[in-house]
Protein backbone atom coordinates (compact mmCIF):
# COMPACT_ATOMS: atom_id res chain seq x y z
CA UNK A 1 0.00 0.00 0.00
CA UNK A 2 1.09 3.02 -0.84
CA UNK A 3 1.03 6.10 1.53
CA UNK A 4 1.69 9.85 1.68
CA UNK A 5 3.37 12.53 4.31
CA UNK A 6 3.37 16.20 3.34
CA UNK A 7 5.42 18.83 5.14
CA UNK A 8 7.44 21.64 4.15
CA UNK A 9 10.65 19.24 3.87
CA UNK A 10 11.65 16.33 2.04
CA UNK A 11 11.71 13.73 4.61
CA UNK A 12 15.19 11.41 3.78
CA UNK A 13 14.56 9.24 7.10
CA UNK A 14 11.68 8.86 9.40
CA UNK A 15 13.24 10.44 12.67
CA UNK A 16 10.54 9.87 15.52
CA UNK A 17 12.54 12.60 17.63
CA UNK A 18 11.53 15.32 15.36
CA UNK A 19 7.46 14.27 16.10
CA UNK A 20 5.27 17.28 17.90
CA UNK A 21 3.10 16.43 20.58
CA UNK A 22 -1.04 17.79 21.02
CA UNK A 23 -1.43 15.61 17.52
CA UNK A 24 -5.14 13.37 16.85
CA UNK A 25 -3.26 9.90 17.84
CA UNK A 26 0.18 11.51 19.62
CA UNK A 27 3.26 12.12 19.12
CA UNK A 28 4.38 9.71 15.95
CA UNK A 29 4.67 10.42 12.10
CA UNK A 30 1.62 10.63 9.85
CA UNK A 31 0.95 10.16 6.62
CA UNK A 32 -2.23 9.47 4.50
CA UNK A 33 -3.48 6.88 1.38
CA UNK A 34 -4.62 9.89 0.02
CA UNK A 35 -1.90 11.95 -2.10
CA UNK A 36 -4.19 14.81 -2.35
CA UNK A 37 -4.38 14.98 1.71
CA UNK A 38 -0.83 14.67 1.97
CA UNK A 39 -0.56 17.65 -0.97
CA UNK A 40 -2.84 19.78 1.14
CA UNK A 41 -0.83 19.42 4.48
CA UNK A 42 2.40 19.83 2.61
CA UNK A 43 0.59 23.44 1.10
CA UNK A 44 -0.44 23.88 4.94
CA UNK A 45 3.18 23.30 6.55
CA UNK A 46 4.82 25.67 3.64
CA UNK A 47 2.29 28.77 4.45
CA UNK A 48 2.68 28.34 7.80
CA UNK A 49 6.38 27.50 8.57
CA UNK A 50 8.20 28.33 5.24
CA UNK A 51 10.47 25.72 2.76
CA UNK A 52 8.46 24.26 -0.10
CA UNK A 53 6.12 21.71 -0.57
CA UNK A 54 7.51 18.16 -0.16
CA UNK A 55 5.00 14.90 -0.30
CA UNK A 56 7.10 12.07 0.35
CA UNK A 57 5.76 8.53 -0.98
CA UNK A 58 6.22 5.24 1.13
CA UNK A 59 5.42 1.85 0.55
CA UNK A 60 3.64 -0.08 3.77
CA UNK A 61 4.49 -3.43 4.22
CA UNK A 62 1.07 -4.59 4.82
CA UNK A 63 2.30 -8.00 7.06
CA UNK A 64 2.14 -5.77 9.96
CA UNK A 65 -1.07 -5.74 10.15
CA UNK A 66 -1.47 -9.99 10.06
CA UNK A 67 1.70 -11.00 12.28
CA UNK A 68 0.71 -9.36 15.79
CA UNK A 69 3.92 -8.12 16.16
CA UNK A 70 2.81 -4.64 16.59
CA UNK A 71 -0.33 -3.17 18.81
CA UNK A 72 -2.40 -1.46 16.14
CA UNK A 73 -6.02 0.76 17.13
CA UNK A 74 -8.22 1.45 14.18
CA UNK A 75 -11.16 3.74 14.08
CA UNK A 76 -13.18 3.08 10.91
CA UNK A 77 -15.14 5.99 11.57
CA UNK A 78 -16.36 9.33 13.87
CA UNK A 79 -17.59 8.21 17.33
CA UNK A 80 -17.73 8.86 20.45
CA UNK A 81 -14.45 6.37 21.33
CA UNK A 82 -12.35 8.37 18.66
CA UNK A 83 -13.33 11.50 20.23
CA UNK A 84 -12.23 10.83 23.18
CA UNK A 85 -9.00 9.42 21.93
CA UNK A 86 -8.27 12.39 19.93
CA UNK A 87 -8.95 14.86 22.57
CA UNK A 88 -6.29 12.49 25.43
CA UNK A 89 -3.87 13.02 22.99
CA UNK A 90 -4.48 16.38 22.02
CA UNK A 91 -3.83 17.29 26.01
CA UNK A 92 -0.79 15.34 26.20
CA UNK A 93 2.19 17.83 26.09
CA UNK A 94 4.44 14.82 26.93
CA UNK A 95 6.33 13.00 24.02
CA UNK A 96 5.25 9.84 25.40
CA UNK A 97 2.00 8.94 24.37
CA UNK A 98 -0.94 7.86 26.05
CA UNK A 99 -1.53 5.04 24.46
CA UNK A 100 0.95 1.80 23.70
CA UNK A 101 -0.29 1.33 19.48
CA UNK A 102 2.10 1.05 17.05
CA UNK A 103 -0.09 2.17 14.34
CA UNK A 104 -3.03 4.21 14.72
CA UNK A 105 -5.52 4.06 11.84
CA UNK A 106 -8.63 6.61 12.28
CA UNK A 107 -10.20 10.47 10.82
CA UNK A 108 -8.54 13.37 10.85
CA UNK A 109 -9.90 15.90 13.16
CA UNK A 110 -10.75 19.32 11.96
CA UNK A 111 -7.94 21.84 11.98
CA UNK A 112 -9.76 23.63 14.75
CA UNK A 113 -9.49 21.06 18.08
CA UNK A 114 -7.87 23.22 20.28
CA UNK A 115 -10.76 25.84 20.41
CA UNK A 116 -12.97 23.03 20.37
CA UNK A 117 -11.48 21.63 23.43
CA UNK A 118 -11.45 24.65 25.48
CA UNK A 119 -14.77 24.93 24.67
CA UNK A 120 -15.54 21.42 25.92
CA UNK A 121 -13.53 21.61 29.04
CA UNK A 122 -15.50 25.28 29.98
CA UNK A 123 -18.92 23.26 29.67
CA UNK A 124 -19.79 25.49 27.02
CA UNK A 125 -20.09 22.33 24.49
CA UNK A 126 -20.98 18.26 25.46
CA UNK A 127 -19.21 15.35 23.91
CA UNK A 128 -21.51 15.11 21.19
CA UNK A 129 -21.20 18.49 20.12
CA UNK A 130 -17.21 18.14 20.02
CA UNK A 131 -18.01 15.35 18.10
CA UNK A 132 -19.85 16.58 15.26
CA UNK A 133 -17.09 19.99 15.60
CA UNK A 134 -14.06 17.44 14.96
CA UNK A 135 -15.71 16.04 11.81
CA UNK A 136 -13.70 17.21 9.05
CA UNK A 137 -14.89 19.51 6.89
CA UNK A 138 -13.91 17.95 3.33
CA UNK A 139 -15.69 14.96 4.72
CA UNK A 140 -13.77 11.94 6.30
CA UNK A 141 -10.35 11.87 5.58
CA UNK A 142 -8.17 8.74 7.26
CA UNK A 143 -4.73 9.25 8.58
CA UNK A 144 -2.13 6.44 9.63
CA UNK A 145 0.28 7.26 13.04
CA UNK A 146 3.43 5.28 13.83
CA UNK A 147 3.92 5.98 16.58
CA UNK A 148 7.68 3.39 17.59
CA UNK A 149 10.41 2.05 15.70
CA UNK A 150 9.10 -1.50 15.51
CA UNK A 151 5.78 0.05 13.28
CA UNK A 152 8.52 2.48 11.05
CA UNK A 153 10.22 -0.94 10.03
CA UNK A 154 7.32 -1.40 7.70
CA UNK A 155 7.50 1.66 5.93
CA UNK A 156 10.20 2.05 2.70
CA UNK A 157 10.75 5.38 1.19
CA UNK A 158 9.97 5.23 -2.60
Amino acid sequence: MRLYHGSNVYIEEIDLSKSKTNKDFGCGFYLSAEREQAEDMARFKMLTLGGEMCVTCFELDESCFEDGALRIKRFDDYSDKWAQFVLENRRNNNRENVHSFDIVYGPIADDKVGPQIRRLENGDIDMAEFLRRLRYMKGVTFQYFFGSTAAIKFLKRL
